[in-house]
């Protein structure tokens, strides 16, 4: 569930600057020599606006008032050469910082997208599908508004703003101190504006997950909402973070609105009295009209980067949010304690022993001193309630998590000193409820050992029983599995899940109830399968159905975390303890379940 106390971690004012100097530093590096030609286009733009502004003089002394014919041709193609060549300058600004900002967001997606598999398991227990997605995207896009916020500013509107200042002081200094007046309490109504800004920024990411929570909810369990009539509850709640989207971005656009008033008005008073500082001047003091219209056009011109830049603070501050959750996932340290330069695991018997293994995911513990060992080359089943802790087990082995206490061994290495890479590669999984990618079938298998040729992959497609229906596909084994494996039937995912455990030939072998979707002619082949599968490996096995289990070298009953009961099947069922209550529960008889 979508927690907004999360997010409470961007209360800190003080750290825009240096999340800004950190982005800048980590992004701007790979590409100044680009930025440097974006500079050169942008330094060109600014050249153009001061030189048009500053030919207004001749356009009325010479044009108007001395009426030079000569000077009509002149001047009417230097405007023509400075306007083109503003024009392609801008043209040229604009495709490099696009090719720049494109580079940027795709670098920092692909950055924050490893960052994300480098998670341990237990960063996605506590974060959203929702969450994660607004961290990738938004983080990449806000990184690349804000730098390109800061470099059109420098670039663009700063130099422009500074090459028609000089026209100005050039042609008349008090004037251009009388229109800089405007300048303090522009800064001043700004300034109060931002924190309002950055609040109602921080509110709409909030319920833009929540948002993407419900759509995920609905969508992966449509099935339930129709059964059970949830529609009107779902719409309630679509409705409910929408419309707070849209009352928090109306906020936003108010407020940032606000400077549009503010700077007219300002600017109005300026140029009113520029106007009538300039004209007293040309009619009482005879100077020159050609200089006041040169000014009044660069105090024009210079109007729209002005406002440009008060309104930057504002603007950044919207998009300085969606960099922090960036970083917040680049900087996210891991539960997992990884060993540097860590040892391959090397397997020889393949044993497994928990030893005193304590364990929880909160509160509750889901391991309690837990000690059993896993026979090399030897089929052990885990049995027991639901929260009994057998897929902890599965999960420890593993390495998604790390045991508070106990150390989980394998011949003799503690998988905490191994390498990651190396210990589960030496693992094969398949899951009660296995999950195939969004891609052909074929690759789906080859999961289980990358480059594996199509010989390779057909044959453990043949082993796990798949072969005859993956044929009966549109295209065969270049068949797309749909996502999480929607195109196929419950069974035939499995059979595929079964086949990419196959192709890994791992030595340690994990399975979670891997023949619960099959009917029982299906389950009878894989099963055979399974069993040439499972000869000479360490096998773990998570058991719900006894009956997949009674052959297993060695039985371990779980019950709350601990291991309460432990043998054959038959000395289980002669102990006459919970595994004989199980059996006699499940088996249609009792010599049945003696068998």
């Amino acid at each position: 569930m979508f927690n907004p106390a999360k997010w409470q971690v961007w209360e800190d004012p003080d750290g825009t600057v240096q999340l800004i100097k950190r982005l800048l530093s980590e992004n701007i590096r790979s590409y100044i020599p680009r930025y440097i030609l974006a500079f050169v286009f942008m330094g060109v733009v600014a050249a153009t606006t001061a030189a048009s502004a500053w030919i207004m003089k001749d356009v009325i002394n010479e044009v108007f008032i001395n009426r030079d014919k000569m000077m009509i041709y002149t001047i009417a193609g230097a405007v023509i050469f400075i306007f083109t060549l503003k024009g392609f300058s801008t043209y040229g600004q604009m495709v490099v910082l696009s090719r720049v900002g494109n580079a940027i967001v795709a670098d920092l997606q692909n950055r924050l997208f490893k960052r994300l598999t480098e998670q341990d398991q237990s960063y996605f227990d506590r974060m959203s599908l929702p969450e994660l997605t607004i961290r990738v995207n938004t983080g990449a896009g806000s990184a690349r508004s804000v730098i390109e916020m800061l470099v059109l500013t420098l670039g663009r509107d700063v130099l422009t703003l500074v090459g028609l200042l000089a026209v100005m002081i050039v042609q008349d200094p008090l004037m251009s101190l009388l229109a800089l007046l405007i300048m303090p309490p522009a800064v001043i109504g700004v300034s109060l504006l931002v924190k309002r800004v950055k609040t109602y920024a921080r509110r709409q990411v909030v319920s833009n997950a929540k948002i993407g929570a419900t759509m995920q909810e609905t969508v992966l369990g449509i099935r339930i909402v129709k059964a059970f009539g949830m529609e009107p509850a779902m719409h309630r709640r679509m409705n409910s973070s929408v419309s707070e989207v849209r009352h928090q971005s109306n906020k936003i656009a108010s407020l940032t609105a606000r400077t549009s008033p503010l700077m007219e008005t300002l600017g109005g008073f300026a140029i009113a009295l520029v106007i009538f500082y300039g004209g007293y001047s040309v009619i009482e003091l005879n100077k020159d009209p050609g200089a006041f219209f040169a000014f009044i056009t660069a105090l024009l011109l210079a109007y729209d980067p002005a406002r440009r830049l008060a309104r930057l603070n504002v603007n950044l501050n919207k998009s300085i949010v969606g960099v922090r959750l960036m970083y917040e996932l680049i900087d996210e340290e891991q539960d997992l304690q990884v060993v540097e330069n860590a040892p391959e695991l090397r397997v020889k018997n393949g044993e497994v022993a928990l030893r005193d293994v304590h364990f929880s995911y909160g509160e509750g513990a889901a391991l309690r001193g837990l000690s059993l060992t896993a026979e090399g080359g030897r089929t052990t089943a885990l049995v027991g309630a639901s929260g009994a802790g057998k897929s902890t087990v599965f999960a420890l082995i593993e390495r998604f998590y790390d045991s508070q206490s106990g150390d989980i061994v394998i011949d003799g290495q503690p998988v905490r000193d191994v390498s990651l890479a190396s210990l589960r590669r030496h693992i094969a999984y398949v899951s009660q409820e296995s999950y195939l990618f969004n891609m052909s079938i074929r690759d789906n298998i080859s999961v289980g050992k990358p480059g594996a040729s199509h010989s390779e992959i057909e044959a453990a497609a043949r082993a796990a029983n798949a072969h005859e229906f993956i044929l009966e596909l549109p295209n065969g084994y270049d068949t797309a599995a749909g996502e999480g494996g929607g195109r196929l039937s419950g069974g035939q995912r499995q059979r595929v899940a079964i086949a990419r455990a196959m192709l890994r030939d791992a030595p340690i072998l994990l399975l979670d109830e891997a023949t619960s979707a099959l009917d029982a002619e299906s389950e009878s082949k894989i099963q055979a399968a399974l069993e040439t599968l499972m000869a000479g490996r360490t096998t773990l096995v998570i058991a719900h159905r006894l009956s997949t289990v009674r052959h297993a070298h060695m039985i371990h009953v779980l019950d709350k975390g601990r291991a309460i009961e432990s043998g054959t099947h038959d000395e289980l069922f002669e102990h006459d303890g919970i595994y004989r209550r199980l059996c006699e529960l499940q088996f249609q008889n009792r010599s049945e379940a003696a068998e």
